[in-house]
């Protein structure tokens, strides 16, 4: 039997570069790890800032609905409510003009058992 020789050099070198692959690798991990972490920091800052935006146009909201002018002007345009003093106003049609008829709403169709829309869908109205 040939006694092989034991070349130190390369044995190192192979661990050496067994050791640099490995380094590597566990970079590159970290690597996609940093940038699917900013990814998911980046949509919670976005998310924080619509919530943001939304809480201050909620509170201006409230403000607004707040205001005495803002519930009398609501109170006269859509409660209809006078104040005192206020003359109401009734508004009549004209008599020359016919009154507008009421059409007569059109019936909803009641929907058709399951076995009737098969029976249509293979066999088909006849």
């Amino acid at each position: 039997m040939k006694n092989f020789p034991i070349d130190w050099r390369r044995v190192l070198l192979i661990v050496g570069v067994l050791f640099l692959t490995l380094v590597i690798v566990e970079f590159n991990s970290r690597l996609e790890e940093l940038d699917r972490l900013n990814r998911q920091a980046n949509i919670t800052r976005t998310e924080g800032t619509q919530a943001a935006q939304t809480q201050v146009a909620l509170e201006i909201q409230v403000t607004h609905a707040g205001s005495d002018q803002i519930v009398e002007e609501q109170a006269r345009s859509e409660g209809h409510m006078i104040q005192e003093g206020d003359q109401p106003v009734i508004v009549l049609g004209d008599e020359g003009k016919p009154a507008l008829e009421n059409p007569e709403p059109t019936p909803i169709p009641s929907p058709q058992p399951n076995w009737q829309k098969w029976w249509e869908l293979y066999f088909g109205e006849e």
